[in-house]
């Protein structure tokens, strides 16, 4: 069986841990993994593509040509999307963020409110605006993208993140802010291992069931009353917070994963 992890170069270099983790884990149940950073259609035939990139539109052309691909394009285009996640939610009765598509700062009817571009990642091109001159600055700023406009909720700058491999539940990891109403690990927030109750685990495999998912992350922003509201999905979903927090290879767990899934 042979399979290409697909990553952009940058991202690579910044993910050669996990990635060496992945093809160790591949190589011991049989599995040829290579990394590709390319850009295009692979030359040789492959059974499966194992996709750590953003490109919803390159993941159908793979897709297309009748490879395999984890996670599935579809998957890749609603992650990546703000406004098709906030879609989603309302479409399967699963409480999130409102969320509303803008083009300027009159169309905001109350502040404080939070700016994003419906394609950023990471925390990045997230801002929290008291005024509408913040609005203003943030729509100068990002005016050839599309943005949305969320209420800011009280949070105490926590979110929990819920890794999901396929309908199962991986893991959850409770993320603090840091001198930020962000929460997210990889700009300084703390975080801690978080369990799911009944209702929680049925809304994110609700979640993952209607999106034929493989593993992907999904992020609630949790309120001060204990319920939780649906912000955003990751694909791909990194795994440094999951692997603090938890006593298992992320790697390993993929890779057999995948396995099932083309042999069955």
């Amino acid at each position: 069986m042979r399979g290409l992890l697909a990553y952009t170069a940058i991202e690579a270099e910044r993910n050669s841990a996990f990635i060496q983790d992945l093809l160790n884990e591949a190589k011991k149940v049989g599995i040829s993994l290579d990394l590709w950073t390319d850009d295009g259609m692979p030359d040789e035939p492959f059974d499966f593509i194992l996709s750590r990139r953003r490109d919803s539109e390159l993941s159908a052309r793979w897709e297309a040509a009748g490879i395999r691909v984890f996670n599935r394009s579809e998957v890749n285009r609603i992650a990546n999307d703000k406004y098709k996640t906030f879609e989603l939610a309302a479409l399967l009765g699963i409480p999130a963020v409102p969320t509303r598509k803008i083009r300027t700062a009159d169309a905001i009817c109350t502040y404080p409110c939070v700016l994003k571009t419906t394609d950023g990642h990471g925390g990045a091109e997230v801002f929290l605006c008291h005024s509408v001159r913040d609005a203003e600055t943030f729509l100068r700023q990002f005016a050839e993208r599309s943005i949305i406009a969320q209420p800011f909720v009280e949070t105490d700058a926590q979110d929990v993140r819920v890794f999901m491999l396929g309908n199962e539940v991986l893991g959850a990891v409770l993320r603090k802010g840091q001198d930020s109403f962000k929460s997210n690990y990889t700009l300084g927030g703390s975080i801690a291992k978080f369990e799911l109750d009944v209702a929680q685990t049925k809304e994110v495999q609700t979640i993952t069931q209607a999106l034929k998912s493989d593993y992907v992350g999904i992020d609630f922003l949790l309120l001060p009353d204990g319920s939780w509201l649906l912000n955003e999905i990751e694909d791909p979903v990194g795994a440094r917070s999951l692997y603090e927090t938890h006593d298992f290879s992320v790697a390993a767990r993929l890779v057999d994963h995948m396995k099932r899934e083309l042999t069955d």
